[in-house]
């Protein structure tokens, strides 16, 4: 090999390793080019999901609208929040709802390095099992923010990858229901993975409150398109 080729090759790698990432982080892009990535499943199906929480101020007033339509989702939780209250985090796996592994702690990926994320992803999983019982199948970085160590972290947590398609822009200050229901159709398909949130622990006070009074629309929507909930182990994604 030449030594120009042996230099595009290198840099090819390198604007690889910095800039795919970023990518595949892009709703649109994976939506078309990897769609299990972004949770395409079922046609008939939308798989609900909560980032965030488990949280004692908002996760049971989530956890009782969810009861109250007979729907699961699927919560993907942070470590440190199921450490803080491992028995809420085992109510939520109790009432029938799949747990997720959303790290250890709330912080972008792209800032972090391998062996640091791989430690994080591992504690976070580890928390998650013990409080619930169950062991997580889903992970989903803070963010939506994908470096090669996230996957690297996942996979050897034995974890696989899911993002989203669809989400309601929940962490926003100040936002009704119905802007929330509105934000989800805008971007809603056959087999969706919706993205809200059960927690404010990273977003605007109280923003949890739009996401729980989003429910009977959302209902609506979801009828109106002929589409069944459930959480992402119902979803079909062939992982």
């Amino acid at each position: 090999m030449s030594y120009r080729r042996v230099l595009l090759t290198a840099a090819t790698v390198a604007a690889g390793a910095v800039y795919g990432p970023l990518l595949v982080s892009r709703r649109p892009i994976r939506r078309r080019w990897l769609p299990t990535l972004a949770g395409l499943g079922r046609p008939d199906h939308v798989a609900l999901t909560f980032d965030d929480g488990p949280d004692i101020r908002s996760t049971p007033a989530v956890l009782d609208g969810l009861d109250r339509h007979g729907w699961k989702a699927t919560f993907f939780m942070l470590g440190t929040m199921v450490d803080a209250d491992p028995g809420l985090a085992k109510e939520v796996a109790d009432r029938g709802h799949e747990v997720a592994v959303h790290g250890y702690t709330h912080q972008s990926h792209l800032r972090r390095t391998p062996s640091d994320l791989r430690a994080d992803i591992a504690r976070a999983a580890s928390a998650i099992n013990r409080a619930t019982g169950q062991v997580p199948y889903w992970f989903r970085p803070p963010y939506g923010s994908l470096a090669w160590g996230s996957w690297a972290g996942a996979h050897h947590a034995e974890l696989h990858t899911v993002l989203w398609s669809a989400w309601g822009r929940d962490w926003r200050p100040s936002r009704a229901p119905s802007e929330v229901v509105r934000d989800v159709a805008g971007q809603l398909a056959p087999g969706a993975t919706v993205l809200l949130h059960d927690s404010d622990c990273t977003s605007a006070p109280q923003c949890w409150r739009a996401t729980v009074g989003a429910f009977d629309g959302l209902a609506e929507l979801f009828d109106r398109q002929g589409l069944t909930v459930g959480p992402l182990r119902d979803h079909g994604l062939g992982v």
